[in-house]
């Protein structure tokens, strides 16, 4: 992508997406399939030729980040995982940078941690959700809490270091006490990384049918922003630093993928119904396999919708992504990009949540303030459709 003023912004990093699970999430609506009885290894092969027509048509240096997601990329047996690094690494401009896998507790034995470490993936993101094996139950997770013991361990034998866990609050039936049991239990892992999202119904999923139904226990607002705090104030109490509304690392291990989501950099799609944004275009894949499939084999870009990015949309999407961000937007970045100064396009939405002591101004920089990171959704709406 290049803006008026010329500043050019080149693809740094790739997601893959894997859509095949063994069993599905009553929360989850991501793209994916049962894995029983799937063209796996054909789903595989046309993922690396998108790879190779995807690269051919961008000039790109190296990638500094890969990221593996899902759907469960660990569903896959040890040789297909195999097939699945060879067709990246011999595809995709990567040779040193952050390389992570997707992972389900309990899913990652020996060999295949062996296979990824071989191929040069040097970190694993686990989905825990939860320590409590009756909220695991509930929300339609296979594995128990010993699985997550036991994975990680794994994992840290092979010789992974960098490794995170996902956790998710306000499920059904949840309190506040579980979810500090849950905090504490990740935390005393002691790993690097942390991430924490609060459960959002998403249609097409069980938790929508039921919640329609009314037979769906959420925990009220209240208990939800109290789960929040809890979530910041144990993480500072075990040294970790929140560098995102919902992620929080020890120095140096902040997700340098997910930053590049952040920052509004462009970032290849790559998979059935994954999401890229390249060229100042962002697109989407076909999301069933057979529609996803067919144009690669054609030797067609396997996109079923694109979208080219207005400069006054990218100015938005660079207030409410960056934003997310604990160190905020910085202004310089901006105004290299754009041509101009944040202010003189957004003081009147700036003024009104600085008046709510939302942000904070600096001479650098915008930032939510620890309020503000409450009420994070509010605050970004107010930067949407004001150009």
């Amino acid at each position: 992508m290049i803006d008026t003023k010329g500043w050019i912004q080149l693809v740094k990093s790739a997601y893959i997406h894997i859509p095949f699970c063994e069993h599905i999430c009553h929360y989850c609506d991501f793209n994916k399939f049962f894995l029983e009885g799937q063209p796996v290894d054909e789903y595989i092969t046309r993922l690396g030729e998108e790879m190779k027509m995807r690269v051919r048509n961008q000039a790109s240096e190296q990638l500094e980040t890969i990221f593996v997601g899902g759907g469960t990329p660990t569903a896959l047996n040890a040789n297909q995982l195999d097939k699945l690094c060879t067709e990246i690494n011999t595809h995709l401009p990567f040779e040193t940078g952050e390389f992570t896998f997707e992972a389900n507790p309990g899913d990652l034995s020996e060999d295949k941690l062996r296979v990824l470490k071989d191929h040069g993936v040097n970190r694993l993101s686990f989905g825990v959700q939860s320590f409590n094996n009756d909220l695991l139950k509930g929300i339609g997770r296979t594995h128990k809490s010993e699985d997550v013991y036991s994975s990680i361990e794994a994992a840290q034998k092979v010789g992974f270091t960098n490794i995170s866990i996902d956790l998710i609050y306000s499920l059904p039936k949840q309190t506040e006490e579980d979810f500090q049991d849950t905090l504490r239990k990740a935390l005393d892992l002691n790993l690097p990384h942390y991430s924490a999202y609060s459960l959002i119904v998403e249609p097409k999923t069980v938790f929508y049918n039921l919640m329609r139904k009314g037979n769906l226990p959420l925990p009220s607002q209240e208990q939800e922003a109290n789960m929040y705090e809890i979530l910041i104030d144990t993480m500072e109490e075990y040294g970790l630093n929140q560098y995102e509304i919902s992620n929080f690392a020890k120095k140096g291990y902040e997700s340098k993928h997910n930053l590049v989501y952040w920052d509004n950099d462009e970032y290849y799609g790559l998979g059935a119904g994954a999401h890229g944004y390249i060229n100042g275009v962002r697109y989407s894949n076909y999301g069933p396999l057979k529609k996803y499939m067919e144009p690669i084999q054609q030797g067609k870009a396997p996109t079923i919708q694109e979208h080219h990015v207005t400069k006054g949309e990218m100015m938005e999407e660079e207030m409410f992504l960056g934003l997310r961000k604990v160190d905020g937007v910085n202004k310089a970045v901006f105004e290299r990009k754009f041509g101009c100064s944040i202010e003189s396009v957004f003081q009147s939405s700036i003024e009104k949540m600085k008046d709510r002591n939302l942000i904070t101004v600096s001479e650098n920089s915008i930032c939510l303030t620890k309020q503000g990171r409450f009420l994070g959704n509010e605050v970004f709406q107010s930067f949407l459709g004001v150009i």
